[in-house]
């Protein structure tokens, strides 16, 4: 079928085909540095949370806190996140992405000094280090969620708006990859040395889009509030049946890859005693693999929507059986081969959700609703740590039933209610 659409079109219109093609791989070019500079920001905010959590049962011990107590030092950085990356959204698409984007991050910076501060001067410092994760949590709001609807803004063609999304969730899942083994390097001279990286990295990230990103400029007035709000319930009523399914899909996902590292995290430390460096390479095995699927489906997805639904259903299920198979042992290296290989489900499914919310959703609300999006991510990312430190206290088995079953749930959602149109009319 292929073969005789290819003959039936005429030159004219491939020409103009290849024509747009060289447009876009030239539009690609041209802001490789701007690329670069939006993808530091997912990176800067990944490394905020994932690097400490090699740290925590070191946090658990100096700060004289449970590990649920532990947990939540993840948590209420995402539990911020969630309520207030929707309202980051709307601010994106009124006033502009970088207004919003800059502010956020330096935010996020000062939260990594009070955490730091704390941990350092003080000797109770659990409920100041949380305040400091709070304000962290705040700058990521505004931070890394915008970074996807200002990808959609800056280019036209939906191949090239797909491969850059696809290296923006690899710039994400490269910072997973690195935060394990930087956290446990840096808790390697003083265990509260992450806190004070952080700001670190958010001033690189800072200079980096103030001098490389330029938005594209815009002669549109803003829609006023009550027109806006029409237009997203809108949106919702025509596309709500897939929408609602990408944002849970995307929930479940963070779970269960957060359920993931924090077990790993705990089990190496106190089954196998594997901790500091080791323990930061060992914990990167799994999401080195999903870095690695992450680009590569980000690559091979291009517009192809239908791709894009199957990739996420096949993805999910490889992550769902694996994690199941550790129902037959718990043997180390049979753990981490099985955990490697959800991290490959995991990352090629992240890279199609993406997309098929930037490029299903129009400019004027593309920011709110990737944004709401984002907040599903966090409400997973929240919930999968604190989950698993309960479970902890029971049969390790509860916890693969769970995850498990949460990632069938989620590949069934896919299946049944992610229906591009190509597919839905044939």
């Amino acid at each position: 079928m292929e073969h005789i659409e290819h003959l039936c079109q005429n030159p004219t219109a491939e020409k103009k085909k290849a024509a747009a093609e060289k447009k876009g791989s030239s539009e690609v070019s041209n802001q490789k540095w701007a690329i670069i500079s939006l993808s530091s920001i997912p990176l800067v905010m990944t490394l905020g949370n994932s690097m400490l959590i090699p740290v925590l049962p070191s946090m658990e011990k100096k700060l004289s806190i449970s590990s649920f107590q532990t947990s939540m030092i993840i948590t209420v950085y995402s539990i911020v996140a969630i309520f207030l990356i929707p309202v980051a959204g709307y601010l994106s698409d009124h006033i502009g992405r970088k207004k919003v984007i800059i502010p956020s991050l330096i935010i996020a910076g000062i939260g990594g000094i009070i955490s730091g501060w704390a941990a350092w001067k003080l000797d109770s410092a659990y409920w100041l280090i949380l305040l400091g994760r709070a304000l962290q949590g705040a700058g990521a709001a505004g931070a890394a969620p915008i970074v996807l609807p200002l990808v959609g803004d800056m280019f036209k063609n939906e191949d090239d708006v797909s491969s850059c999304l696809g290296l923006i969730e690899t710039a994400n899942t490269f910072g997973k990859v690195l935060s394990p083994i930087l956290g446990a390097f840096l808790a390697g001279f003083i265990w509260f040395l992450p806190f004070f990286s952080i700001p670190v990295f958010c001033a690189i990230s800072v200079i980096m889009m103030f001098l490389l990103v330029k938005c594209p400029k815009t002669t549109e007035k803003p829609i006023p509030f009550k027109q806006f709000f029409i237009n997203v319930k809108k949106t919702f009523t025509e596309k709500g049946r897939w929408l609602y399914a990408i944002f849970f899909i995307g929930g479940i996902l963070m779970l269960v890859l957060f359920g993931i590292l924090f077990y790993l995290s705990e089990v190496f430390e106190k089954e196998y005693d594997i901790k500091d460096i080791k323990k930061g390479f060992f914990l990167a095995l799994p999401l080195g693999a999903l870095c690695l699927s992450s680009f590569i489906s980000g690559k091979v997805i291009k517009k192809n929507k239908v791709l894009m639904k199957w990739l996420t259903f096949i993805g999910i299920l490889a992550a769902a059986l694996s994690i199941a198979a550790l129902w037959f042992s718990i043997n180390l290296w049979y753990m981490l081969s099985m955990f490697l290989i959800s991290g490959i489900g995991i990352g090629i499914s992240l890279p199609c959700l993406d997309a098929l919310i930037t490029e299903g959703i129009e400019k004027e609300e593309r920011g709110t609703i990737s944004s709401i999006y984002s907040s599903m991510r966090f409400i997973g990312v929240a919930a999968g740590p604190p989950i698993i430190a309960l479970l902890l206290k029971q049969s390790s088995h509860w916890i693969f039933i769970l995850l498990s079953s949460l990632s069938i749930l989620a590949a069934i959602v896919a299946l049944m209610f992610i229906k591009p149109q190509s597919e839905a009319h044939s």
